[in-house]
């Protein structure tokens, strides 16, 4: 993938150059950092991207995700390194990887395969670009893009990826080019042969891939729009590539009877699969309570939990907690007294009147002489009705009570404690509202234009239903024939 490759230099430091072993080519590379640098620095990357972008929870589809990206590896030259793979939650049609083993697809490439081999095709060319190390064989670079649009753009080809820090002062460099993508097609190739798949799945992909190209240039057309390049997996290969065919034969043929496409299971495991926009992502971190009628949103990545007699949200890393807990509110009591009383305090420190969503409250922090180990460091209390909600910001882990620490863990109690507002319907997003992808059987009658009438996908419902049945631009599903729909 073109973008990939900028993408993927972003991430390096260059550090002393050093003549290593290349396991997949089988000649000593001239390469930029050593393999523990290398994992390491995917890692680093791997936990800004977790961060920052939506992932596909489902753990059956994830299992299987990684099932067929385990075997894939295991058959490739690099199988000691410790493989990851990941669901991205966004409807763009792309899968990358990053340095040292961490290797994501995006639920939206997923709607568009036929098969376990097909998205084993999809792994396995990303697999090879970790096993050649591509990464870390560039050798031309240039300044000026920043992590943040790198995993952007890695994501989903826009800058849609959330703030994430500065992780390494490089820039995007020069794409892989065609030669290290054919070079990971033959590994990828070779690594399907060597797991059971059949290679001509490789094929199989880019065709798919093409007619979603085709099909975006003749919408851009109709709607007088500039078309957008595609730069996806796959995206150097034009639709009849003879040197990738090339690559793909030379891989091995594989006996009729042994060749893994596994259409039926593929069929089993992504039925159900978000289509589209996944309206759910409208409530990340968001928190929604239907009884108590109250809405919050948590730091990103938190995990939230309704406990008996508190709502808590934690850091992944536990080193941080907002609690929340209601009781009644006690007559006309001023909010800044209601907090004081809560807590036994006879003065807070940087107290401040809230006033949002036309909800009245206090917050502030308890004073270092009155403040005892298991006190919170921020609280707060706000006015809901005949309620008064306490929340309450603690940092846990003693290794960040540096001052900067806690500062930054202050500002994201008030983040929290100022988004909290009344519940709106907007905010309850209902099974009914989430299009999924679906298998049923096509009859005598079936037409793609028929089914494209009752579906709610869109001004072009018919091509898109071509597309994801591979049916683009013309043809009808047989009879008996498994086809995918959208409800």
């Amino acid at each position: 993938m073109k973008f990939i490759e900028r993408a993927f230099a972003s991430a390096i430091l260059i550090l002393s150059t050093g003549c290593a072993f290349n396991p997949a080519t089988n000649k000593p590379d001239l390469v930029l950092m050593s393999e523990d640098k290398e994992i390491s620095i995917g890692k680093e990357m791997h936990e800004k991207l977790i961060e920052s972008t939506p992932i596909y929870k489902d753990p059956v589809l994830t299992a299987y995700v990684n099932h067929v990206g385990q075997k894939v590896a295991a058959a490739s030259d690099r199988p000691d390194i410790k493989y990851q793979f990941t669901i991205i939650d966004s409807q763009d049609i792309n899968a990358f990887a990053l340095p040292g083993g961490y290797i994501y697809i995006n639920r939206g490439l997923l709607t568009y395969l036929h098969s376990e081999a097909e998205m084993a095709a999809v792994l396995a060319h990303e697999i090879g670009h970790i096993t050649a190390r591509h990464a870390v064989r560039q050798k031309t670079a240039a300044t000026g893009a920043s992590v943040v649009s790198v995993l952007s753009v890695l994501v989903t080809g826009s800058g849609v990826v959330g703030d994430v820090a500065n992780l390494y002062s490089t820039a995007a460099v020069k794409g892989y080019g065609r030669e290290m993508e054919l070079e990971a097609d033959r590994f990828g190739a070779q690594y399907m042969f060597n797991a059971g798949y059949d290679p001509q799945a490789m094929i199989n992909v880019i065709g798919l891939l093409k007619d979603q190209e085709t099909f975006a240039r003749r919408r851009a057309r109709i709607e007088g729009k500039k078309p957008q390049t595609y730069h996806g997996v796959f995206a150097s290969h034009p639709r009849n590539d003879l040197r990738l065919q090339e690559v793909v034969n030379a891989a091995g043929q594989l006996p009729e009877d042994n060749k893994e496409t596994k259409v039926e299971y593929y069929r089993e495991k992504t039925d159900g699969l978000v289509y589209g926009q996944n309206t759910q992502q409208s409530t990340k971190n968001r928190y929604n309570h239907k009884r108590l009628g109250f809405s919050l949103l948590f730091p990103d990545g938190w995990l939230v939990e309704n406990q008996r007699s508190a709502i808590v949200g934690s850091a992944p890393d536990k080193s941080a907690q907002i609690t929340i807990t209601v009781t009644q509110r006690d007559g006309n009591q001023p909010a800044d007294m209601a907090l004081r009383s809560e807590f036994d305090l006879r003065q807070l420190e940087k107290g401040e009147k809230l006033n949002q969503y036309r909800l009245e409250g206090h917050t502030g922090k308890i004073p270092p002489l009155e403040k005892e180990d298991a006190d919170p460091d921020r609280i707060a209390v706000i006015f809901y009705g005949s309620r008064q909600f306490v929340l309450q910001g603690k940092v846990t882990n003693d290794e960040d009570s540096d001052p900067e620490a806690i500062d930054k863990y202050d500002n994201l109690f008030l983040t929290s404690i100022r988004s909290f507002r009344p519940l709106r319907q907007t905010d309850i997003v209902e099974e009914k509202d989430i299009k999924r992808l679906r298998y049923v059987q096509a009859n005598e009658k079936t037409t793609f234009a028929s089914l494209a009438k009752h579906m709610e996908i869109g001004e072009y419902a018919e091509e898109q239903l071509r597309l994801l049945n591979g049916y683009y631009p013309r043809g009808e599903p047989k009879p008996g024939e498994w086809i995918k729909i959208v409800q």
